[in-house]
């Protein structure tokens, strides 16, 4: 059976879904065990979920048929959940070279076939100058619409959940303190299983509760991935050469999780602990809002306040924002994981119903897409953004106040979070032009994305569907 561990703010939600479909989650925390009210083995696991920085998604990262099969069980969880596999997964290696070093506190790295990675100089021995070529790993992998690039490392490790192999480390060491951490190290010498030369082993804190079987498992996991990454190298030469990628003998996919799959979330929380309304979409918005989110339902799980079923927008927003006056950055998250930035508008207002109204200033040059009209420089575009619509329209209107049409864009259902409105754009929209024409453009590239397998048919009915929607109601 695939054993998971789970972290993060979708942790009570995915451990009940993995349950109800037959996978074991291994090493829960103290809080989960007491939601679930059961025992969890505490084991190595096959696979760890981690929840993103941004929170918009998770990270799948371990052995590739494991992550595969736990993809499967997560990817259909709502409609608007996407899933990509990463080119740079944690723990590959690479040839790498140094394209840009001097400021900030690293260098971008070429890894080859167009990947790129950062290194910082911290964990370099030595100046780092552009064209040095150093053997990698990939040590923070990071989503496809993150703009930051993957952490490297010049060194070789081996990370797992109880216990970690390094190249950079010598003897048995681990991340504790006090008697519990000379137990780790004595009971090393009681296992059966050899730790490579050149590797150093740290215990961390999660084995402080691993008896020694389990100790034994999940050194021996980590020794046979050592192994195979010294295998992968062996008929490499000792000094690196041009980008590329050497061993990956694990897989990273990446979840990202729209309105309709935080909401499902909800539900599958809802099953095993009280959960408000928006738990999820509160939780993504604002790390702030943890803290207030885990007491409003500490207060009514505990006494028989009831929890309606409608998102608190209002008092969300009103708390942690956004509302009028506030600068918000347009995500414009795409079907094959990349995100572009729209740029930064000013909300100049704001409703209690979950709209809100951005104004950006255009500068000039060319035409707006589709409409064909001159984009000129003092242009206003006026959008109007509702929290959950599959829709949102943007006015372009000239600084003399004549109309320059109307884009509708088709996409997720909008979040609206404190410094950013997030989706992903569904491809096909609807315009108004200036003399009232309206028209249904760009169905060519959702047929297209559907054909990739980067939208899902139903997904791509539903973006039909609204775009039909949308035009009559233009054409009234």
């Amino acid at each position: 059976m695939t054993t998971v561990r789970v972290r993060g703010i979708y942790t009570t939600a995915i451990t009940g879904l993995l349950d109800d479909n037959g996978l074991d989650v291994v090493q829960a925390s103290e809080p989960i065990r007491e939601r679930f009210d059961r025992p969890f083995a505490f084991a190595p696991a096959d696979v760890t979920i981690e929840t993103t920085r941004d929170r918009q998604g998770v990270e799948l990262s371990g052995a590739p048929d494991a992550v595969a099969s736990v993809v499967s069980e997560l990817e259909t969880l709502a409609i608007d959940t996407f899933h990509w596999e990463s080119e740079c997964p944690r723990g590959a290696v690479f040839d790498a070279e140094v394209l840009e070093a001097g400021g900030g506190g690293g260098a971008v790295v070429d890894l080859g076939d167009g990947r790129r990675g950062y290194l910082q100089y911290d964990d370099v021995d030595g100046y780092v100058d552009t064209g040095n070529r150093y053997r990698v790993q990939i040590h923070e992998p990071t989503p496809p619409w993150d703009d930051d690039r993957p952490r490297v490392v010049p060194t070789l490790e081996v990370q797992g959940g109880l216990c970690t192999l390094s190249r950079d480390r010598t003897g048995v060491s681990a991340a504790l303190r006090g008697e519990r951490a000379d137990e780790l190290v004595g009971m090393t010498d009681l296992l059966s299983v050899s730790i490579p030369d050149g590797w150093g082993l740290r215990w961390q804190q999660a084995a402080a509760d691993a008896d020694l079987e389990t100790m034994e498992a999940a050194l021996e996991r980590a020794v046979d991935r050592a192994t195979a990454i010294e295998d992968a190298l062996a008929d490499e030469a000792d000094e690196p050469g041009d980008p590329t990628r050497l061993a990956a003998p694990r897989r990273t996919g990446w979840l990202w999780f729209g309105r309709e799959s935080r909401f499902a979330l909800d539900e599958a929380r809802r099953r095993v602990e009280t959960t408000m309304p928006g738990h999820h979409r509160t939780k993504a918005a604002d790390r702030a809002a943890s803290a207030a989110v885990d007491f409003a339902e500490a207060v009514c799980g505990s006494s028989e306040t009831e929890l309606d079923g409608t998102f608190p927008f209002d008092a969300v927003t009103r708390q942690f924002g956004p509302t009028e006056g506030d600068r918000l950055e347009i995500g414009h998250g795409k079907p094959d994981g990349r995100r572009i930035s729209l740029g930064y508008g000013d909300v100049i207002d704001w409703d209690a119903d979950g709209t809100v109204t951005l104004e950006r200033t255009m500068s000039g040059g060319g035409t707006y897409d589709a409409l064909g009209t001159p984009k000129e420089t003092g242009d206003v575009a006026v959008t109007k953004f509702r929290e959950g619509r599959w829709w949102y329209p943007t006015t372009y209107k000239g600084d003399d106040g004549s109309s320059k049409g109307t884009y509708v864009n088709v996409c997720t259902p909008v979040e609206l979070f404190p410094d950013e409105i997030r989706y992903v754009d569904l491809y096909v929209d609807v315009i108004r032009r200036p003399d009232g024409a309206v028209e249904v453009v760009d169905e060519d590239e959702l047929e297209a994305a559907v054909a990739d397998g980067l939208v899902s048919e139903p997904l791509a009915e539903k973006a039909r569907s609204v775009a039909g929607a949308v035009e009559r109601a233009l054409s009234k």
